[in-house]
């Protein structure tokens, strides 16, 4: 007689079910699965496809975040050339508090048909360089697979605007394709620190000599994390990452917070001063998310007494950026891009320092209108990461840290890097920055504007209320040149100037505490 064995198809895969159960039964760590075996892996299971079903089937077109539907629909399809317009009008409550617009005109203009420029470069500064309206921001080899930095480096070269290397040190991805470089120089000094940690003036000076390196910053802060190091897992930091930077191998590196170069306003300016020397005088600057006010207002103080002043200033919103960070500072530390780029540009003005120094912005700009209401609120010039980064072909899965980037973006695993082909997304890059460009060339004409330092605060209009709208010329303080330096100073500026000094940072509550005389 023959005995059939199907029963195997059966009996052993509940045989392994039933040693997991008793196995759950007892687990070490997970009360779940204590007190319900095996069931619990369904809701573990449910929490690791949880986003993809939200941003699929859930998720309506215009209150995604960080970047909604639209934003990434609009990325896409002018990185792919196709149709960008929509028709039976905007998906936006026009009535609701906080919506914003701009104000045209009936007499509109001819757009220009050529990008802007942007002069950056002081009085002390021999190398000049005419920056774009919109650029790559920082983000970092490592951070970012050998072929994202290509392509978005041979989108930067084919459309003539900047790439900023992020913290992570200038490497031969960065060079290859030619594009403009803005170095950016960390806390750790990667790229040019010695063994210790240390700033390597002599490495520095050999690599700001390359041609590609237009522009040096020294980053102070970020908007993902300020006042926190960048941290990158022992997953992520093969070989080659390490040579770039200087640091060991398959171990996770953490940037210190806080420079080791300088503890001062003064010394900020002075390590300012020391690198422009280094580097032939090419435009030297530094990136910050506003924190205590009065801090930035000590920097304005130390560039009064020693004439020491940056080339440009690029302002981070503390909404966060492509870099991974806790929670708490991604939600609630540093001030958004908004107040902080508004305070950063009326500072200037106040202390006469505005025509001197340019300023950067970046945060979350994928579109004309936003160009636009951030050059109004102060800004030169635009940074983008994250609109390139959907240009390279992200799907926002917000998995950046875990080495498991599924577009081969934020991975260095080859399996998945693979799929990246640089010779084509750069030019997909390219086309973004290009048509995004174009329409802001097209949204000021539109304005009656002939340029973008025609743009004015009394142009973009938030509805306060129901039946209030206000400028934000009407909504913001708009300071009168040189006002701090005439004594005259208005109620916006609190204590603030009074507490800050050019030989300290911290909050004055700190330096009190301390016995540190104000």
């Amino acid at each position: 007689m023959t005995v059939s064995l199907h029963w195997l198809w059966f009996a052993i895969p509940a045989f392994c079910l039933a040693v997991l159960g008793l196995y759950d039964l007892f687990h070490p760590t997970s009360n779940l699965l204590r007190i319900y075996p095996l069931l619990a892996y369904g809701r573990f299971a449910s929490e690791e496809i949880r986003p993809e079903i939200h941003q699929y089937f859930v998720e309506d077109d215009i209150s995604g975040t960080p970047l909604s539907r639209n934003d990434r629909q609009m990325v896409y399809e002018r990185a792919a050339k196709s149709h960008e317009e929509k028709s039976f009008g905007t998906e936006l409550d026009v009535y609701a508090a906080g919506y914003e617009w701009l104000n045209h005109t009936i007499a509109p203009k001819q757009a220009n048909k050529d990008q802007f420029r942007v002069r950056i470069g002081g009085k002390d500064c021999r190398h000049p360089y005419d920056m774009a309206l919109l650029n790559v921001s920082s983000m970092s080899f490592g951070s970012l697979s050998a072929n994202a930095v290509l392509a978005l480096n041979g989108g930067a070269k084919l459309g003539n605007f900047a790439h900023a290397t992020g913290e992570g040190g200038l490497s031969q991805y960065h060079l290859r394709p030619g594009g403009d470089l803005v170095w950016e120089i960390g806390t750790a000094y990667f790229g040019c620190r010695t063994k210790e940690g240390r700033f390597d003036p002599d490495l520095f000076k050999e690599k700001a000599a390359e041609p590609a390196v237009k522009c040096v910053t020294i980053k102070l802060s970020q908007g993902a994390k300020p006042g926190l190091g960048g941290v990158m897992p022992a997953s992520k930091m093969t070989e080659e990452i390490a040579d770039v930077r200087g640091v060991p191998a398959h171990q996770k590196c953490e940037s210190p917070p806080g420079h080791s170069e300088f503890e001062t306003p003064i010394g900020l300016l002075e390590f300012v001063q020391r690198l422009r020397d280094l580097c032939d005088a090419k435009p030297v600057g530094f990136k910050l998310c506003i924190g205590h006010r009065s801090e930035f207002l000590a920097i304005c103080k130390a560039m009064l007494e020693t004439n020491i002043l940056p080339d440009y200033i690029i302002v981070d919103g503390g909404e966060g950026g492509t870099g991974a960070a806790p929670l708490e500072f991604e939600d609630h530390v540093g001030v958004p891009l908004t107040e902080g780029l508004h305070f950063v540009h009326q500072a200037l003005v106040a202390c006469g320092l505005r025509d001197q120094i340019r300023i950067g912005c970046s945060g979350k700009v994928t579109s004309a209108f936003e160009m636009a209401r951030r050059i109004i609120q102060g800004a030169d010039y635009c940074n983008a990461a994250r609109a390139m980064m959907l240009a390279l072909g992200c799907i926002q899965a917000q998995r950046c840290e875990t080495n498991r980037c599924p577009t081969g973006i934020t991975t260095q695993d080859p399996s998945r890097t693979r799929g990246l082909k640089p010779d084509v997304k750069q030019h997909l890059v390219r086309n973004f920055q290009y048509a995004t460009v174009m329409e802001f060339n097209r949204l000021i004409a539109s304005m009656g504007l002939l340029s973008p330092d025609q743009l004015h605060a009394s142009m973009l209009m938030r509805r306060v209320g129901p039946t209030r709208v206000k400028s934000y010329e009407d909504l913001y303080y708009q300071a009168k040149p040189n006002e701090l330096l005439d004594g005259d100073v208005d109620p916006f500026w609190g204590r603030d100037w009074q507490d800050a000094r050019s030989d300290t940072f911290g909050p004055r509550s700190v330096r009190e505490r301390h016995g540190t005389p104000t």
